[in-house]
C-alpha cells in the first residue's frame, strides 16, 4: 500500500428519503440497508481499506454520530474521526480534512467518497481510483469519477466533458445541475455527459491551493488554526470556528470555478442508493419484480414492490403494485414508489404532527 494515499469518507448526512429506517439519530449510512450483515459505512470503509492504509482513512461526520462511527469501525482511532459541530455542506469539511492530511504529509493524495454508495466491482473501482491518483501525483488537477448514464435520470447532476479529448482523463467543460427529463435526454444524445457521483481525487496541495483562490475566507478561517490540527487543541478550535464557515458544496465553491478539473469515466456499476426505489433496483428480485430485505413474506398479486423489515417479521401483502413497504419497530410506511421523492416532505409532516420521536 502507498502511504501517501489517503481517503476521506463523508458520513454526516441524514438520508431523509430512506425514512423511517433512516432518522436523525441513526442515519442510513449506519444501517445494513442491503441485508448483507454490514452497514453502508462499513462496506465503504472495507472497500477503501483494500488499497489505502487503514490509518490513512478519515471519517467526516456530525459530532452526534461519533459513538456510532467508533462502534462500527473498531479498526480506527478516535483521531481519525473529523467531527462537524454544524451542518455546513461539503466544502468546509473537505478543506478541514485536506489541511489535516497536508500538515501530516505534504505529498499526500486524497480521495473523497460518500459513505452510502453501492459499487459492485470493487477491483474496477480500485483501478479507476489508482489511475486518478497517478495523474494527481504528476499534475495539478482536481479529478472526479463520472458514471456513464444508462437512462435520462433527472435526480443526478451531470458532468460535461470535452468531446474531442481522446485521453482517459478528460477536461471538464462544466457541471450541470439536475435537469428536467427533456434536458437529460438531450445530454444522453450528446454523448459527452456523465453522472456526477461525488467521488473526487486530488493532491492535498492542489485542493488547498484551490481553496486559497476560490474560497479565501474559508481558507483563512481554518488556516488560522493550522497549529492546532492533529493536536489535542483541534477539537476546541473546530468547535469555536466551524460554524462561521460558509454553507457551500465543493461543487459550487470550487469545482464549478476552477480551470483544472478533469473527469475519468468509471468502469464500475454505481448507484447512490438515495431512495427506496434505487435500493429496489439494485437488489435481487422475485418473478414479480419484488425485492425483500430480511422479512419473511407471503406476497399475493403484488408486483414491483420493495418490502423491507428491520427484523425477520412475517409480512403478508396483497394487491400492491409499485409500492414501498417498510416495517420498523414503531413505524410502518406503505407508500407509492412513484412518489418516493416526497418522503422527505412527509418526514416534516410527521415531525410537526407527532414530534421528533419518529424522525
Amino acid at each position: 500500500m502507498n502511504n501517501n494515499q489517503y481517503a476521506v469518507i463523508m458520513a454526516g448526512g441524514i438520508g431523509s428519503r430512506f425514512w423511517p429506517v433512516s432518522t436523525g439519530a441513526f442515519p442510513k449510512q449506519f444501517h445494513d440497508m442491503l441485508g448483507t450483515g454490514k452497514s453502508l459505512l462499513q462496506t465503504t470503509f472495507l472497500r477503501l481499506a483494500k488499497f489505502i492504509p487503514t490509518q490513512n482513512i478519515l471519517i467526516l461526520t456530525n459530532e452526534r454520530y461519533i459513538n456510532l462511527v467508533l462502534e462500527q469501525l473498531p479498526q480506527i482511532s478516535k483521531e481519525q474521526v473529523v467531527l462537524e459541530p454544524a451542518m455546513r455542506n461539503t466544502a468546509p469539511c473537505i478543506l478541514l480534512s485536506a489541511l489535516k492530511i497536508h500538515k501530516q504529509n505534504p505529498n499526500a493524495l486524497m480521495l473523497v467518497a460518500p459513505s452510502d454508495h453501492w459499487i459492485e466491482d470493487e477491483t474496477a473501482f480500485k483501478n479507476d481510483v489508482q489511475s486518478c491518483f497517478d495523474y494527481c501525483k504528476e499534475h495539478n488537477g482536481l479529478l472526479t469519477l463520472g458514471i456513464n448514464p444508462t437512462f435520462p435520470n433527472t435526480g443526478y447532476g451531470y458532468i460535461e466533458y470535452d468531446k474531442i479529448d481522446s485521453s482517459p482523463i478528460k477536461k471538464v467543460l462544466q457541471f450541470r445541475e439536475k435537469p428536467d427529463y427533456k434536458t437529460a435526454k438531450h445530454f444522453l444524445e450528446e454523448g459527452n455527459f456523465l453522472w456526477n457521483a461525488g467521488i473526487f481525487m486530488w493532491s492535498t496541495k492542489s485542493i488547498v491551493q484551490s481553496f486559497q483562490v476560490y474560497l479565501p475566507e474559508m481558507y483563512s478561517l481554518f488556516n488560522n488554526g493550522i497549529s492546532t490540527l492533529n493536536t489535542s487543541e483541534e477539537e476546541a478550535f473546530i468547535e469555536k470556528n466551524y460554524g462561521h464557515a460558509e454553507n457551500i458544496s465543493i461543487d459550487f465553491g470550487i469545482l464549478e470555478k476552477a480551470a483544472n478539473v478533469y473527469v475519468k469515466k468509471a468502469t464500475f456499476d454505481w448507484n447512490d442508493l438515495g431512495t427506496w426505489g434505487a435500493l429496489h433496483n439494485k437488489l435481487e428480485k422475485d418473478a414479480d419484480q419484488n425485492t425483500i430485505v430480511r422479512a419473511k413474506t407471503l406476497l399475493k398479486n403484488t408486483k414491483n414492490t420493495m418490502v423491507y423489515s428491520a427484523t425477520d417479521k412475517l409480512m403478508v401483502v396483497e394487491g400492491l403494485s409499485d409500492y414501498i413497504v417498510v416495517d420498523k419497530k414503531d413505524v410502518l410506511l406503505i407508500f407509492p414508489k412513484e412518489k418516493e421523492q416526497d418522503i422527505k416532505k412527509l418526514l416534516e409532516e410527521v415531525k410537526q404532527q407527532f414530534g421528533e420521536k419518529y424522525t
